[in-house]
C-alpha cells in the first residue's frame, strides 16, 4: 500500500465494503438516489465486485450519471461514508448474536486496513450483530464516536411503522416511533413516545375502533422483532429492506439534514448504560452523530433497555479487541 495521508474527503463517493445480498441490494439503491457520482465495492472476492459493479453499471442510463467500479482498500480514502456490509450470512434459526464471533474475526482484518489509510469519512456499519460491530470498529479503528455509527434499528423503526400503518390504515410517514435498544431479540418498541400526528397511540387506535391495546401492541412488537427471521425463513436472506435503510441514512449524512434515526452508537450514561453501543434516537449529520435525543420512556421500558445492553456488554465481554 502507497502511504496515503489526510487526502481530503469527496462528499459524492461511498465506499462499499461487502458484496453480498445486502451490499449488492443497498448499491443499486445508491446508485438510483443520485447521492453520489463515484461508488466503489470492493469484496475479498474481486470477481463478485468487478461483477456487481458491472451489472449495476449498466443501470446508470435510466437513472443519473454515476461512476461505479470494483477496487480495493487504497479506493476508500476519500470516500465521504465507508459502508461495511460484510460478514457471514444469518441462517434459519440463527440469531444474529449468533454470528458474533464470525464476524468479530472478519472486521478484525478489515477495520485495521481502513483505519492505517487515516480515512476521513463516516463510517456506517450494516453487517450484524450491528450494536455489536460497531463496538468492535470503535475500538479497532480508533476514529472519533461520532463517525462510527450502525445502522441500528432505522430497519426494525421502519418495519414497526409498516405495522402500525396497517393495523390503524393510515400513512407510516405520519407515525412517530421507534425501536430502541439492540437491533436484534432484546429490543424495545418505545411505546411511551410513539404517537400518530401528535396523537398518542392508545387514542388514535380508539378513533380507528380497535380497543385491546396491551394485546395489539404486544402482537405488534413481536411480528418486528420476528420479521426477518421469517423472511430469512421463507427466502433465506433479508436485503431490500435495509438497502432503502442504508440509503436513507446516506441521505441525512450527504444532505447534513439533522434527522432524528435510531441509529448504533455508544452509550455514556444514558438511562444508566455505559460503555455499549445499542440505538436510540440520535440527530445524524454531516459529521455523524450529533446528539442523543432523550424520550420519554416508562419505568418498564427503561428496565428492558438496561436488560438489552446487559445482553450486548455480555456478549462484548467474550470478545477481544
Amino acid at each position: 500500500m502507497s502511504e496515503i495521508i489526510n487526502k481530503p474527503v469527496n462528499l459524492r463517493k461511498v465506499a462499499m465494503i461487502g458484496c453480498g445480498f445486502v451490499g449488492s441490494a443497498s448499491a443499486f439503491s445508491l446508485m438510483q438516489s443520485g447521492l453520489f457520482s463515484q461508488m466503489v465495492l470492493i469484496d475479498a472476492d474481486r470477481q463478485k465486485a468487478e461483477g456487481e459493479a458491472m451489472d449495476i453499471s449498466h443501470g446508470v442510463p435510466f437513472a443519473r450519471h454515476m461512476v461505479i467500479y470494483d477496487g480495493d482498500y487504497d479506493d476508500i480514502v476519500d470516500a465521504a461514508i465507508i459502508i461495511i456490509t460484510a460478514g457471514a450470512n444469518q441462517k434459519p434459526e440463527e440469531t444474529r448474536l449468533d454470528l458474533v464471533h464470525k464476524n468479530v474475526g472478519i472486521f478484525k482484518t478489515i477495520i485495521p486496513e481502513i483505519a492505517k489509510r487515516n480515512c476521513q469519512g463516516i463510517l456506517l456499519i450494516v453487517s450484524n450483530p450491528v450494536d455489536i460491530l460497531t463496538y468492535t470498529a470503535l475500538k479497532i479503528s480508533g476514529f472519533p464516536e461520532n463517525r462510527v455509527i450502525g445502522s441500528g434499528t432505522v430497519l426494525d423503526t421502519a418495519r414497526l411503522k409498516y405495522e402500525l400503518s396497517e393495523h390503524l390504515s393510515v400513512d407510516s410517514r405520519s407515525i412517530h416511533a421507534f425501536i430502541i435498544g439492540e437491533h436484534g431479540d432484546s429490543e424495545i418498541a418505545a411505546w411511551s413516545s410513539a404517537n400518530i400526528s401528535g396523537i398518542k397511540v392508545s387514542e388514535f387506535c380508539e378513533m380507528r375502533g380497535h380497543y385491546s391495546h396491551d394485546e395489539n401492541t404486544k402482537l405488534i412488537a413481536e411480528t418486528v422483532k420476528n420479521s426477518a427471521y421469517e423472511i430469512i425463513q421463507k427466502k433465506h436472506a433479508t436485503y431490500y429492506g435495509i438497502a432503502m435503510a442504508v440509503k436513507r441514512i446516506c441521505e441525512v449524512i450527504i444532505r447534513d439534514e439533522k434527522s432524528i434515526l435510531p441509529i448504533s452508537s455508544m452509550m455514556h450514561g444514558e438511562y444508566g448504560i455505559d460503555d455499549v453501543v445499542l440505538s436510540m434516537p440520535a440527530v445524524v449529520g454531516k459529521n455523524g452523530v450529533e446528539t442523543k435525543v432523550p424520550i420519554d420512556l416508562s419505568e418498564e421500558e427503561q428496565q428492558k433497555l438496561k436488560e438489552s445492553a446487559d445482553t450486548l456488554k455480555k456478549i462484548i465481554m467474550e470478545c477481544e479487541f
